[in-house]
């Protein structure tokens, strides 16, 4: 499977110019954790609801302040054709709760670890229904004397 199979689409973005008041109203808006910072198409930064808490109103900005002041201008980002198991490996070697997909260099989704987690409950429903159905169409209570029993 395809990041592009997982991932929330379309990113959310802004220009650098963009208010922290503004990114932050975004984020609700869109329910979403994080926008990107985007320039002529170009990712520059990312700004996320933490970093708009702990360096913005933890620090005591402005909340007019542009969010390139304050955006984080590394990146950690993943291709839009990137394998969805080396999205399991950058967000283990980045510490990464969300990131950037891009398609020749233009952002055009984020993948979040949330993401993943419902990927992974869909994979384990699809493997239990079987199971679940199996369970569900025997009969309850000790075995009969006419049933087969394990063992005997």
């Amino acid at each position: 499977m395809n990041v592009s199979e997982a991932m929330s689409a379309p990113a959310v973005v802004v220009p650098p110019q963009t208010s922290l008041a503004e990114a932050a109203r975004q984020m609700d808006e869109y329910g979403v954790g994080s926008v990107l910072v985007v320039e002529s198409g170009a990712l520059r930064g990312i700004v996320t609801d933490r970093d708009l808490a702990v360096r913005g109103l933890g620090r005591g900005l402005d909340a007019k302040v542009p969010v390139e002041e304050m955006m984080s201008p590394q990146v950690v980002t993943l291709d839009v054709s990137d394998d969805v198991h080396m999205a399991y490996r950058t967000f283990r070697r980045s510490g990464m709760r969300r990131l950037p997909v891009l398609d020749e260099h233009r952002a055009v989704g984020m993948l979040t670890v949330d993401d993943l987690l419902l990927d992974v409950f869909q994979r384990l429903a699809d493997l239990l229904g079987p199971v679940a159905w199996s369970v569900l169409d025997e009969p309850q209570g000790p075995p009969s004397e006419n049933s087969s029993s394990y063992g005997t």
